[in-house]
């Protein structure tokens, strides 16, 4: 989702400035080429070693260090599309606001007319200073995006406003501000994710091992293009979207279903148990001195075919997760289910297959014409995905 683009990060010396390094690697996996410089204060938390090795840039602290004849600050600003400073302290926050160049990352955010991401992470008192928000109130007027610190436990031993936010909205920022090609503008598009669980008693159920990752970089992927996504998932996820969590088959049917005829697409991607258990225990089950027990299942809804067999105006995609013979029994699927398009991956292979971040996919339509993805991150396969369901 990045490749191509320059991010240029700032770190202060704030104690999460340890979590960069996270959301180095991050941006690096979508394919974007991180810059990276410090205050000379932030290196007493995080080393330049560490920094260029994750990088693989140089990394930039003080404006007397010119191995070029362009000045670092102008230099980086023409290179870079977006900048994001995080941890900020109130130092740099105030220093920013109003004006001040003193250090090779203030100097440069004065003459970065490109966006910029600011992250705060302070103690609670020092975050609620009238003149700390004076001047985040300040920034925030004049464009810069501000993505507010967290409530929990800080560094220095109290709880309270002032945790450097999540790195996945500040990722999920840096996304929602680089992608500009908004091909998905106006298209409503609901998504599912994850593994359905359902229930043999208050403490055991029946799953699998899907862990989502696909279904989620499709709904990144979709608002990133500008759609208005919700996601039905079976997990927690804080995300700039619309999210509803189920728990089974019956719940994400009946999430899903009010959707079909509302929304453009509608995007089966979540693993739904084929069966459920016919009664459910409403205490736990007690083991017995039987060497075998017998718990009794029946037929989960078939959700996608629902929605296919019902579907007017929406498109209804499913997805095909097969461990042998993927394209005869995606086939046979499409055939069956009667969704628009079906998007089969072989589960078999360790490099591809559950809790993987990349995929490579074969993408049918209803005629079964079929398209190859080549193995890629499940981001870059999301974003073709979508192409395809949308050229």
């Amino acid at each position: 989702m990045l490749k191509g683009k320059t991010i240029l990060i700032g770190i202060t010396a704030g104690i999460a400035a340890y979590k960069i390094c996270e959301l180095i690697r991050m941006y690096k996996r979508e394919g974007a080429n991180v810059r990276v410089m410090v205050t000379p204060n932030a290196l007493h938390l995080v080393t330049v070693l560490t920094l260029e090795s994750l990088s693989q840039n140089e990394v930039f602290v003080d404006n007397f260090e010119i191995k070029e004849y362009k000045p670092e600050h102008i230099s980086l600003c023409d290179e870079a599309d977006i900048m994001v400073i995080a941890p900020a302290t109130a130092n740099t926050i105030s220093k920013i606001a109003n004006g001040i160049c003193d250090n090779l990352l203030t100097t440069t955010v004065c003459a970065f007319n490109k966006p910029v991401i600011i992250a705060p992470a302070m103690n609670t008192n020092m975050w609620k200073n009238q003149f700390v928000q004076e001047n985040v109130a300040k920034l925030e007027k004049s464009g810069y995006h501000i993505i507010n610190p967290e409530s929990g436990f800080l560094a220095c031993g109290t709880t309270g406003e002032g945790r450097l936010c999540a790195l996945e909205k500040i990722y999920d920022k840096t996304i929602d501000i680089l992608n500009k090609n908004k091909i998905l503008d106006g298209k409503k598009i609901v998504i599912s994710a994850g593994g359905t669980i359902e229930k043999i008693d208050p403490v055991r159920y029946i799953s699998n091992f899907s862990s989502g990752k696909m279904g989620t970089a499709l709904a990144d992927a979709a608002y990133a293009m500008g759609a208005d996504v919700t996601l039905v998932s079976t997990f927690d996820i804080n995300k700039p979207y619309n999210v509803v969590k189920v728990e089974s088959a019956v719940d994400m049917e009946k999430a899903i279903t009010p959707f079909n005829n509302n929304v453009d697409c509608i995007i089966m991607a979540a693993a739904v148990a084929d069966y459920r258990v016919k009664n459910y225990a409403e205490q736990k089950m007690k083991k017995t001195s039987d060497d075998e027990i017998e718990i009794q299942l029946v037929k989960n809804p078939d959700i996608l075919k629902g929605l296919a067999s019902s579907a007017n105006t929406t498109k209804i995609v499913g997805f095909c997760a097969e461990s042998e013979n993927l394209l005869e029994n995606a086939k046979v699927k499409i055939k069956n289910k009667g969704c628009d398009f079906l998007i089969a991956n072989d589960i078999s292979r360790k490099d591809i297959g559950f809790s993987s971040d990349e995929n490579e996919v074969y993408i049918l339509d209803n005629k079964l014409n079929i398209e190859h993805l080549d193995k890629s991150s499940k981001s870059e396969i999301a974003y073709k995905i979508l192409e395809k369901i949308f050229e």
